[in-house]
């Protein structure tokens, strides 16, 4: 008779053809925890909100600052106000450095008067962020350099007449 470890369709055809079952045959037994963290109704095994899970993803891939800096882009308006947002634009962010460009020098000077109440606000919404200071400047001047061949100078006189 064939032992109670092996499946009874295998101990079945082998009766029948005489044989006996080989120690290959087997089944193994599963081993079953009692802790098994794959059991259904366990505790951590409902489904996250997708904001959750993307806060989780964020958080361990790095991203946190970046998406920061960005919110702060995007939400320009809600630091500087609505008419100082409407005549600047945040240009650049590098080494904790936020950079605005604004469309006058006179706004960028009142701006510049107003750097501690923009900083203190951005350090309170976006933490992560790393801003350590942020430079307000006016807008660009004609730049007369162009190409990669120039001559040294002063460049064009009496251009404005």
């Amino acid at each position: 008779m064939a032992e109670p470890e092996v499946p009874e369709t295998i101990a079945t055809y082998l009766r029948l053809r005489g044989l006996e079952p080989s120690k290959r045959y087997r089944k193994k037994r599963r081993i079953v925890d009692d802790d098994d963290e794959n059991a259904p109704f366990a505790p951590g095994r409902d489904p996250k909100p997708l904001g959750e899970a993307l806060d989780v993803l964020t958080r361990s891939s790095g991203w946190e600052p970046h998406l920061q800096r960005e919110d702060l882009a995007l939400n320009w308006e809600e630091i500087a106000g609505p008419d100082n947002a409407a005549h600047s634009r945040i240009e650049t962010f590098s080494n904790g450095v936020v950079v605005v460009r604004c469309d006058s020098t006179p706004r960028s000077k009142q701006m510049h008067l107003m750097r501690a109440h923009f900083l203190t606000r951005v350090v309170q919404l976006y933490p992560e962020a790393g801003v350590t200071d942020i430079r307000f400047f006016g807008p660009d001047v004609p730049s007369w350099n162009h190409g990669i061949r120039r001559v040294p100078g002063r460049g064009p006189r009496d251009t404005y007449g």
